[in-house]
């Protein structure tokens, strides 16, 4: 039956690929993911420390952060610009991203106007 082992070696080729293609769509959600996480604790510190809300801005980071099952690698606060740092695994494999959020370089900013 020479039609079966032609039919087993497709069948094994389709689903290898599958299963490829699943672990590149699994990654892309995580990096994007992360990417939002970042974006979000960024944007909270950057608020705490302009005043916006109340809180620290380094632990208002943590917190959003945490939310999203990633750890705060840094986290710098000049003025009211915060740049944070996170990290988190997908499996075996470390990912990190970061984000800067306040106003533009060179732009000053008046803040309680």
């Amino acid at each position: 039956m020479p039609g079966a082992a032609t039919s087993a070696g497709m069948l094994a080729v389709l689903a290898t690929v599958t299963v490829g293609l699943a672990a590149v769509g699994a990654g892309a959600v995580h990096a994007q993911r992360l990417s939002a996480a970042v974006d979000a604790a960024a944007l909270a510190a950057a608020d705490a420390a302009s005043g916006a809300i109340s809180g620290v801005p380094c632990d208002r980071a943590g917190r959003i952060a945490a939310e999203g099952a990633f750890d705060v690698v840094s986290c710098e606060v000049e003025g009211i610009t915060a740049t944070v740092r996170i990290s988190g695994s997908f499996g075996p494999f470390p990912a990190m991203a970061v984000a800067r959020a306040g106003p533009p370089p060179g732009q000053t900013i008046v803040v309680g106007r």
